[in-house]
């Protein structure tokens, strides 16, 4: 529809440590080992990923509750990727922290089917009083879904509601953990789903993701100069979610690992062909996992 931390190198303070114990043994004056006023203070050991948080927040779109997974126009959030309780979908809540009956007491769902990046802000604010070890952040299928490819959410905004989100989480939840899914290829999405005359009517008659799947059966230049101009912009979208959440040492990206998995149409919701279907739920879920687990 996954990017790890290299190890850490032996802190600058250790090494000076080392070196001033050398030092003073050397000479034996202690007045010698005394640490200069103008020394630069230690630096603060880097937080340390944990691969089993014990309760999970999802912020986000449609995609994160489920929409169209179980029934036409309606979520469906027990089969959510991040957050589903019901056992015919692993989600990412189920696989960390167990499939027992406690998990809806530690998996919040605050996503918002229609939502863009615009609203993503206030959903941070509200998971604030979960207080969840992990949050999930999967946006910006909205934001390129426009009417036209110039009613596409400019990149400069997209980052800067992506980075108020984070300051917000950080502000207000200093150690909790982020997630955040790359935006799906929606390009892909349209070569798997415009094979299948229903899912082309489908889209034309509900105008989903217009932009990209507007006349799904035209295979002009013109048509085709759109729909790669609405892939560009994802691919700027994920650009501008690597670069925001690579600058908080609690936060992971995913590396790409959803905008690049290979789906198929089983994949697919059978109600719209656009938002994923249980079994890509389950899929979004598998990936994110390998990510939240994945030792530094």
């Amino acid at each position: 529809m996954p990017a790890s931390r290299r190890p850490l190198a032996l802190p600058i303070a250790v090494l000076a440590l080392i070196a001033g114990c050398t030092s003073s043994s050397d000479s034996g004056d202690a007045s010698d080992s005394a640490p200069s006023p103008d020394a630069a203070p230690s630096a603060e050991p880097a937080p340390e990923w944990d691969t089993s948080p014990a309760s999970i927040a999802a912020i986000g779109d449609s995609i994160t509750r489920a929409f169209d997974a179980c029934s036409l126009l309606s979520d469906c959030p027990e089969v959510s990727w991040a957050t589903g309780t019901d056992s015919e979908v692993p989600s990412l809540a189920q696989q960390l922290i167990g499939d027992g009956t406690d998990i809806a007491d530690r998996a919040w769902n605050l996503a918002e089917s229609g939502a863009t990046a615009r609203d993503l802000p206030d959903q941070a604010r509200r998971i604030a009083g979960y207080e969840p070890e992990l949050v999930t952040v999967m946006i910006g299928g909205n934001d390129a879904c426009a009417a036209d490819v110039g009613s596409m959410t400019s990149v400069e905004d997209f980052t800067a509601h992506f980075t108020e989100t984070m300051d917000i989480i950080r502000a207000r939840l200093p150690e909790t953990q982020v997630y955040v899914s790359s935006v799906p290829d929606l390009m892909e999405l349209w070569s798997e789903g415009s094979r299948s005359r229903m899912a082309r009517t489908v889209w034309q008659v509900a105008s989903i993701c217009p932009s990209m799947l507007g006349d799904a059966d035209d295979d002009s230049a013109v048509a085709d100069e759109r729909r790669e101009a609405v892939r560009e912009r994802v691919q700027e979208y994920n650009e501008a979610l690597a670069d925001v959440c690579g600058r908080d040492e609690l936060c992971r990206y995913d590396g790409g690992a959803v905008f690049e998995y290979d789906f198929a149409a089983r994949h697919l919701s059978d109600f719209d062909w656009f938002h994923p279907s249980k079994e890509g739920q389950s899929t979004l879920a598998a990936l994110a996992y390998e990510q939240v687990t994945m030792a530094e």
